[in-house]
This record gives C-alpha cells, structure tokens and sequence, in this order.
C-alpha cells in the first residue's frame, strides 16, 4: 500500500490528531508521542515518552501500510494501546494524513 496523498489536505486532517500529538519545530511529547519523522520510525522508540507495553512489544515499524491499517482502528491493530481513537474510516483522509506526517522530518 502507498500513500499518494494531499499533503495539504493532510494538514487539515492532523487537526484530530493535534489534541495528542505534535509535529514541526519544537514539537513536545503531549499525551501523545511527537510524530516528527513517524514514518520509517519502529513503534513505540520516541524518545522521552512513556509508550504502553503493547506498543513498545509491538514490533511494528510505521511505513505507509501499517500506518493505513493501525490509523483505520488503532485497538484492532493493537490491542493494549494507550491510544484512545476511533480511528479514520476514510481512505483519502488516511492517504492525505500520511502524505503529511512523510513531510515532517526527524530533524
């Protein structure tokens, strides 16, 4: 699976995701984990957070189809996750959200 999304428009999709996470300069651990440079990353390794047992066992490493499948039902994919969200039924919204976190680098 490959995200050819709308960066833009994915923009506008993080704004659910930004009551519990941060990206760009500056970004902070929240009740969330910072997403900067989330895909590629293995689940569970930002540091300075304190991620769930389920996420730091999980053995997942975030490239664009695990992140379509775990962002549709986070519980589904992982049970245990301390991430409470119902997740993103649609697939554009998915593929423009993903387009967007490619852009925010780990630097």
């Amino acid at each position: 699976a490959h995200a050819d999304g709308d960066a833009a428009a994915g923009a506008k999709v993080f704004v659910q995701c930004s009551a519990c996470h941060t990206v760009g300069v500056g970004a902070l651990n929240s009740v969330g984990p910072v997403l900067n440079g989330v895909v590629g990353r293995p689940a569970g390794t930002y540091p300075g957070y304190r991620y769930s047992s389920a996420m730091r066992k999980s053995g997942l490493t975030w490239d664009e189809a695990t992140l379509q499948k775990y962002l549709k039902g986070p519980d589904q994919v992982l049970p245990g996750t301390k991430m409470a969200f119902p997740g993103i039924a649609s697939d554009a919204d998915l593929a423009n959200l993903i387009a967007y976190l490619k852009q925010q680098s780990a630097e």
